[in-house]
């Protein structure tokens, strides 16, 4: 008994010991960062660059050093006339599959694509803030109320955390960009649905 009783005095002091102190941050966790209460482009090409939206809506050149964003075809989202190969969902059941560009996935939500994040109209170019807002924290489908939510791999559910001023720094940025003409395909709803 008095060794349960040494083992656990021991166990309740070490576990106290381990509990950061008030003020202190424990090593998994991570600190609010401080409130940024101002829109501008620039935060919204900085938060575009450190989140890597080019990485899915931009399509890829081959360079020396890998896949590239095409700098012709930036945020234009999956280009209009790239057919995706076909694919036997049976033999690769379990896994998600994405293009060469990375501008299109499919897995058991069916087909999507990239959309086109520029400001032609084929874009975001008749998006209003207030669209691209609810797109980032409802994840509803070019932002418009009551239509579907927006698919894998749009990470939306973690971004929609992104404060209301982030996204209008984003949205800002995105209106900046060149506008590239791309009619990106329509999701495709999985086999059977």
């Amino acid at each position: 008994m008095k060794m349960y009783l040494a083992g656990l005095v021991l166990s309740g002091l070490i576990l106290i010991g381990c509990t950061p102190k008030k003020g202190e941050v424990a090593q998994n966790e991570m600190p609010a960062p401080a409130a940024v209460s101002a829109v501008s482009v620039e935060r919204g090409a900085y938060l575009v660059n450190a989140i890597g939206c080019s990485d899915c809506h931009s399509p890829k050149i081959i360079t020396e050093n890998g896949p590239m964003p095409d700098p012709e075809r930036n945020f234009s989202g999956h280009p209009a006339n790239e057919a995706l190969p076909p694919v036997d969902l049976t033999t690769v059941r379990g896994y998600a599959l994405f293009s060469m560009g990375l501008t299109a996935a499919i897995g058991p939500w069916g087909t999507s694509y990239a959309a086109n994040l520029t400001p032609d109209e084929t874009g975001i170019g008749n998006w209003s803030e207030e669209q691209f807002v609810r797109a980032m924290k409802e994840g509803q489908w070019r932002g418009l109320e009551g239509t579907r939510k927006l698919l894998p791999p749009m990470p939306w559910t973690q971004y929609r955390n992104l404060s209301e001023d982030d996204l209008k720094s984003i949205f800002a940025y995105l209106k900046t960009l060149k506008p590239v003409k791309n009619i990106v395909p329509l999701a495709v709803p999985p086999a059977g649905a």
